[in-house]
């Protein structure tokens, strides 16, 4: 039996061209490759549960406007139920991403993601009751993300909170997080730890452990991920792969490891399914659209 998950968070329209270095101050470079993208860290994350087997809902919010319409089509082009609002006086949420060797660095205009408030939550929580597993973000308001653990603790549906972009959090929220999935950078905000070995990875899992938080998976990019698995802590290679556009990487791995968890899978079975996914994505340009189905991680 598979659990139905909920994803709720971001969803914003990409604007993603590639550099071979970034701009200096005051200066202007010729780039290539210029895409315009369905993304955002939640609209990714759903897309990655729905390609690699998940049944999923997506609670999030979009402007009354033609990058509103591309989110709404991409959605229902991927079988993904759409719970969400559309504002009226808000814009569908931008990105602006420069590519650099495989790099990227991204530039967010929230837009209407941030009248996904609490309010919405309520009114949707019987929807989060329901489900399995509940998927979050921090691109959203966090007092929203507050509302959603408590409503998810009292019923039992199980939290993943992605710490993305970083923000600080109250210590009380790490008790209602079933799983934390943050990069090395995120743990590093959230624990004061420079990963740089495999030591301070361990350390920075056995802290974010301490404050609460049920289990957690650390990603750390071409290095693969530290977890936790009970009170045993294991390393997880990545794939080896040339990198060519890392955006959705991390939305990819996150997609796949729920959905793989939503099928009664273990830890461990759920980070190599989801380690593939991540490798497969990062070989592709663009946001969800670079995301791999799952008849291709056999």
């Amino acid at each position: 039996m598979t659990d139905r998950i909920v994803v709720i968070g971001s969803a914003n329209i990409d604007f993603s061209i590639h550099s071979d270095t970034m701009p200096k101050l005051g200066e202007t470079l010729v780039g290539n490759n210029f895409q315009i993208n369905v993304g955002g860290k939640g609209l990714n994350q759903a897309v990655a549960v729905a390609k690699l087997g998940g049944n999923v809902s997506f609670l999030g919010a979009v402007g009354k406007d033609n990058n509103g319409e591309l989110v709404l089509n991409n959605l229902k082009q991927s079988s993904i139920e759409f719970k969400g609002i559309v504002s009226e006086t808000s814009p569908t949420g931008t990105a602006m991403i420069t590519v650099v060797k495989g790099d990227n660095f991204i530039i967010l205009n929230a837009g209407a993601n941030n009248e996904l408030a609490p309010e919405v939550i309520q009114d949707k929580k019987e929807l989060i009751a329901e489900s399995g597993f509940c998927v979050l973000q921090l691109e959203i308001p966090t007092e929203t993300v507050l509302e959603v653990c408590r409503i998810a603790k009292q019923s039992g549906t199980k939290t993943v909170l992605n710490p993305a972009p970083f923000k600080k959090l109250p210590d009380t929220v790490y008790p209602l997080i079933d799983y934390m999935i943050p990069n090395q950078y995120e743990a590093e905000a959230l624990t004061g730890i420079c990963i740089k070995s495999n030591e301070s990875a361990i350390k920075a899992v056995k802290q974010i452990i301490d404050k609460g938080v049920k289990n957690v998976i650390i990603t750390l990019g071409e290095k693969g991920c530290v977890y936790n698995d009970g009170n045993k802590i294991i390393f997880h290679p990545a794939e080896s792969v040339t990198a060519v556009d890392t955006t959705s990487a991390g939305d990819c791995f996150i997609g796949a490891l729920v959905a793989r968890l939503s099928q009664n899978k273990s830890v461990s079975e759920a980070i190599s399914f989801a380690s593939k996914a991540a490798a497969i994505t990062v070989t592709r340009e663009g946001a969800s659209k670079s995301i791999p189905v799952a008849d291709e991680i056999k």
